[in-house]
């Protein structure tokens, strides 16, 4: 089986196709573009299938924001993405549209031990649930619950909740960021633009 798959981000996608092959993913081709050049996802998926890739049945896409129904709107591109609609243009089976961090989610157990470093030792014989969070043009974040036998991944917005202060200092930044927003979530403080907002606020501060 190969399937023709799609990191959708703010800043860069990344495409590729994939073949199963004895239970593993083969990587048969992969190109990534720069999301700004282009006025939807159409443009890249019609730009890499021109260079002559493996042919797919199917499709899916992990996107940079909330998936609804079969369309999902970019939250940091002025993209509508409607799977149904691509897969009648491009000859796809199906084409399935999931949010990005949910996808990061449902990959963890494909990935073997030299895929991952430890940033803080845990306990190996702890259960429950679990949560996948990732700083990049924006804040995602996914969670898995755990059913007594295995992890299962759920999309989440929760960069998009309010940005909670706690300390004197970050009531001092969420003032000074309510002052250019509307809406101050972690996000606005915890992603590529958040450190930039933060840097701001530590020069404003003098």
């Amino acid at each position: 089986m190969r399937v023709l798959a799609g990191d959708v981000g703010g800043t860069k996608t990344r495409l590729a196709v994939f073949e199963l092959q004895d239970g593993r993913l083969e990587t048969l081709s992969e190109q990534s573009y720069t999301s700004s050049g282009y006025s939807g996802l159409d443009g890249i998926v019609e730009d890499f299938l021109a260079l002559d890739v493996a042919d797919c049945d199917q499709a899916c896409f992990g996107i940079a924001g909330p998936v609804r129904g079969d369309q999902a709107r970019t939250t940091n591109l002025p993209w509508l993405i409607d799977g149904p609609a691509m897969a009648a243009t491009f000859g796809f089976e199906r084409v399935a549209l999931i949010n990005d961090l949910e996808a990061n989610a449902w990959g963890v157990h494909a990935l073997t031990k030299e895929d991952f470093r430890v940033l803080n030792e845990g306990r190996e014989d702890v259960s429950g649930n679990a949560s996948i969070i990732a700083a990049g043009t924006g804040l995602g974040e996914a969670g898995l619950y755990w059913d007594g036998q295995r992890h299962w991944p759920f999309a989440s917005e929760g960069g998009h909740t309010d940005f909670s202060s706690a300390t004197d200092l970050e009531i001092e930044l969420l003032r000074f960021l309510g002052g250019r927003f509307d809406h101050v979530s972690w996000e606005r403080v915890l992603s590529g633009a958040g450190l930039v907002h933060i840097h701001e606020f530590t020069q404003f501060k003098g």
